[in-house]
């Protein structure tokens, strides 16, 4: 089987800063039968090998032609990348097609491991390793209180789930693996998508994890434990879903103004200099990490707002019980995705420094 994948089509691309009690209750839940959640309409994405994914397409695409025919879903698989190992599988459809398919790729990938010469540690006892990508704001509710939605998951399926702590480079997506029978992995898929259906809100404006996004940026050296501002800036670092929770693009905000000159004053521009469109986000950032955003009298952030154009403002105290602090970005969507791409680099500098002196 050929790993050359010449015509598919992505489809629609529609430590851990999200707390592990999302979706735990605290809010309004929506009470869904089995027939509304198998039905409901859902994108799961996962990472796979180049190997794998020549298992996945087929020759000539008969395989990825043959689940979506089968499951009624929308499946492809990202193209080739030089020097890019890993590629992303996107499949959107309804739940129950969506969990069948996810059993059929985890077929597929067991049956045909030993050929494409991935028998070992990855394919035991059959079984073979899924790993679906996750929107931190959504790891919670797959997690649960204490690890207990996990474990129901676990228990109910019989597979091994393993949730990363890390968010993918660039994006908000965490993995999880799930190690079962290709039975196991379509039950843990059905938990999972349910799971994501319930907590859909959290899901809006989740930055997609590109394997390329490295290859392509071509981002310059670290300095003083911090980016190069001089970096090449990627103009399509970012892949949005286009809604918003954390990410969002929301309406401009407008501030009201006590005293009696209030209802003179003009509302705020909604357009920039140039007539783009002011667009405005939040990301959240735990508050250990808020320092070397800031940099010492606000030297960093400074520079991340004239580097990016992008207005950068920042709450004095957390939002919630998880202790992260709320930034807020405002400008075009060229200069917020700069400043978003400023702050990532900071923050994996921050990490990258923090593991290589665990003593501070």
């Amino acid at each position: 089987m050929s790993a050359e994948d010449p015509t598919q089509d992505v489809g629609d691309l529609t430590h851990n800063f999200s707390q592990l009690n999302a979706g735990d209750g605290d809010g309004p839940i929506i009470q869904r039968s089995e027939e509304e959640y198998a039905s409901s309409q859902l994108t799961l994405r996962a990472i796979v090998s180049s190997k794998e994914a020549g298992v996945i397409i087929g020759k000539a695409g008969k395989n990825v032609a043959d689940l979506r025919d089968e499951t009624g879903v929308r499946a492809g698989v990202s193209k080739v990348v030089p020097g890019v190992h890993d590629r992303v599988l996107t499949v959107t459809g309804a739940l129950a097609g969506l969990s069948q398919a996810y059993r059929i790729v985890s077929k597929g990938l067991l049956e045909g491991a030993p050929a494409m010469g991935m028998g070992g540690p990855l394919s035991t006892a059959g079984t073979h390793p899924v790993r679906l990508l996750i929107s931190h704001n959504q790891m919670g509710t797959i997690i649960g209180r204490q690890g207990l939605k996990i474990k129901q998951i676990q228990d109910q399926s019989g597979v091994r789930m393993v949730a990363q702590k890390e968010m993918l480079p660039q994006s908000t997506e965490r993995i999880v693996e799930i190690q079962g029978t290709p039975e196991g992995i379509e039950k843990a898929v059905w938990e999972i998508g349910k799971c994501l259906i319930d907590d859909s809100e959290r899901g809006y404006g989740t930055v997609l994890y590109n394997p390329a996004v490295r290859v392509q940026t071509g981002a310059g050296p670290l300095t003083n434990g911090g980016p190069s501002m001089a970096s090449p800036i990627p103009q399509r670092s970012y892949n949005r879903t286009g809604h918003g929770d954390d990410f969002r693009d929301a309406p401009p905000q407008t501030y009201r103004r006590s005293g009696s000159d209030a209802a003179n004053r003009p509302p705020p521009p909604t357009t920039t200099e140039d007539g783009e469109e002011i667009q405005t986000q939040n990301i959240s950032i735990p508050s250990d990490m808020v320092g070397c955003i800031i940099g010492r009298g606000g030297s960093k952030i400074s520079e991340i707002r004239k580097s990016s154009g992008a207005r950068i403002s920042i709450a004095k105290a957390p939002h919630d019980e998880s202790g992260e602090r709320m930034f807020t970005i405002t400008g075009s969507a060229t200069s917020n995705e700069k400043a978003l791409y400023l702050l990532y680099e900071n923050l994996e500098a921050e990490k990258m420094r923090r593991s290589q002196n665990p003593q501070e």
